[in-house]
Order: structure tokens, then sequence, then C-alpha cells
């Protein structure tokens, strides 16, 4: 979207000197096709034990498979540089079995590390820090002295505003929030571990079904307290399906978006997947699935997880549909990544 400023400058610069020709008309903007690689390991999951030694390996081919790279180093650099402040986003929220599992949050993180990304500049976050200690991954943060931040604790941005024609009624922790006086705002504040520290992001999120839009997938998880005010969000489908991508298509003052132009990596956790129960880890609604997806676009991984989840559903016979959403149409047309299955590229890869 950058380039948009220079080509209206190029049509006004044409009409003023007096071109007889009509400008022509821009291309149109498309999402590139999207690629997935999908690595399958029937070993690597099973009766609730993960095997961390074939996660490792599972990791490696996916990235390879991801940056057309030789070895995970020139991978990890293709993505990332040493001067970056890599932000690992995950899902802690369901805990250990059904969230993002540390054994996939622990290969990556000693990839970047052997790659020469600085251990103080490798930050494992989620919404909330509570939810990461819970979790346990601030045992995995310490062990390797990696940061552990929560973006609704690190504080909020007051330069930073997303304004949306809604209100919310401020809550404790939100901006402008007086606890004698019950205010609403139309106005959201993104958080300061966004707008300030995070230069590149690597989203690991679990394959576990959302009520309202089909996945808690990657574009869920990347919004999950990325500002504050967000309750008026969910008042209705409309309205959540629009704002998510709003707060990913964020830019900066140079036209830099703060959470989709830092996107290096998307990495669907999908050792187990979960069809039912949504933010709950439930185990009777469980199935080990051994596999690790890859790509750089979030929208194809969320909607292909979701065809997933479904076709679970009715292999077991069970009757629960959520409603078609639009939310990743909504993101397709603000250039996030692509919804149209007909469009991606799925390669498959089993490891013995």
């Amino acid at each position: 979207m950058r380039w948009l400023p220079c080509l209206a400058a190029v049509v006004v610069l044409g009409q003023a000197l007096g071109s007889d020709e009509k400008p022509s008309e821009p291309p149109a903007l498309t999402n590139p096709n999207p690629r997935i690689n999908v690595i399958r390991d029937d070993a690597s999951a099973i009766r609730w034990k993960i095997d961390k030694q074939r996660v490792d390996g599972m990791v490696e081919a996916g990235l390879l498979q991801a940056t057309g790279s030789e070895n995970p180093t020139a991978g990890w650099l293709s993505l990332v540089s040493p001067e970056d402040t890599v932000g690992i986003k995950v899902n802690a929220g369901p805990g250990q079995i059904s969230g993002t599992r540390l054994e996939v949050t622990d290969t990556v993180v000693r990839g970047l590390l052997k790659a020469g990304i600085p251990s103080k500049q490798i930050i494992i976050w989620d919404a909330k820090l509570e939810d990461l200690h819970k979790a346990k991954f601030d045992t995995l943060a310490k062990r390797h002295g990696v940061r552990l931040s929560g973006s609704m604790d690190a504080g909020w941005d007051e330069s930073v505003v997303m304004d949306k024609a809604i209100l919310g009624t401020l809550i404790e922790g939100d901006v402008g929030f007086d606890p004698d006086e019950e205010k609403d705002s139309r106005i959201s504040h993104f958080s300061r571990l966004i707008t300030g520290e995070i230069t590149r992001i690597i989203s690991i999120q679990p394959l576990i079904n959302h009520n309202r839009v089909g996945v808690s997938g990657h574009l869920v998880g990347l919004t999950r307290g990325a500002v504050d005010n967000d309750r008026r969000f969910s008042v209705s489908n409309s309205i959540f399906v629009t704002a998510l991508p709003d707060i990913i298509a964020k830019t900066d003052d140079k036209e830099m978006r703060y959470i989709g132009d830092r996107l290096a990596l998307c990495i669907t956790d999908a050792l187990y997947m979960q069809y039912l129960g949504q933010s709950k880890s439930l185990l009777h609604y469980t199935e080990p699935l051994g596999q690790l997806w890859f790509s750089t676009d979030p929208v194809a991984l969320d909607v292909f997880a979701i065809e997933t989840l479904e076709a679970k559903r009715q292999d077991l016979e069970v009757e629960f549909h959520p409603p078609r959403s639009r939310l990743y149409e909504n993101a397709t047309s603000v250039m996030i990544g692509e919804s149209d299955p007909d469009r991606r590229n799925v390669k498959y890869f089993k490891r013995d």
C-alpha cells in the first residue's frame, strides 16, 4: 500500500504536463496465492504425550519448506534478523494440552537463538501474563533467558488509537477509566508491546474451534489483547468481523502495519485438534492429529483449519456448525491474506 501515494503523484504530474492520454487504471490489488506446508508425524503426539525430538524435526522440515532454505539457520534469518525484537505469539489460555504447546514454542525459540537472535530480543507473548504463567511458559522463558510478556500488562500507547463508531464502557485497565465515574468511549489504544517493542512476529496458534468465527486461530490470536476497550467489538458478529481485520491492518506514520507487516511466519499447532470448547481445554472433544502447518498467510491457515475441524465433526456426527463468518473475506479485502480455498496450494509431507 505504500506505493499508492507515489502512483497518485505520477497521475497528477501527467495531467499537469497536459498529456492527452488518459491515466491508466491502477492494477487491482490481490493477495498472492498462499502455500500451506503440512508436516505430519503420527508418532509426535500419542496419549497426551508429545515427542519433543519429533517436534524438532517437524519444525525444521516446515521451516525449510516455507522458506526454501538449505538449513534452519538460513531459514530463520530469511524471516528475522539479529536486529529484530521477535515476538512469538501463543495462545496460553486453554492450557498446556489444548493451547499452544510448549514443545513447539521451545523448538522455535532454540532455532532463533541458534540463528543469532539475542535472547533479550525474543519475547513469548499473549494477552495476559497470568495465562502464560499458568501454562508454564515462564519455565520455558527462564530456561532460555528469553522474555515473557502480556500485551495487556505492557500498558497502552495513547498515541496509537482505533476509533470505531460504537461505544464501550471503560473498565479497570482501560485508558481513561475512572472508578468513581462510569465512562463510555469509542476509542481503543494499542498495546505498547506491539507499537514500541516487537518488530517481527511469529504466530503459533493451536487448532481449536471458536464458536463465533470457526477457529481460534491466527486472526483471533493476533488481536486478542492487542487493544484496550475491546469488549465493544463483541456486541455483534458484524462488528467483531470488521474490528479484527482493522486491528491487524492498523498502520503507523510510515504506513507500515503494526501487526500485518511484521508477521514473519504462522504455525498452526495441530498436534492435537479440539473441535469443541473454544477457550477451555476439553479433552473429550480433542483428537490427536500429529501435524504442524506452516504458512506466511494467516487467513489461508485459518480457513484450512475451519475445514479440518468441520470435517472431524462430520466424521464423529457432532451436531455443531459455527456460523459462516465473513471475518476471513473481510481480512482478504484489506490484504491480510487469502480466504479463497481454490487459490491456495497445500503440500503434505509425512515423516516416519
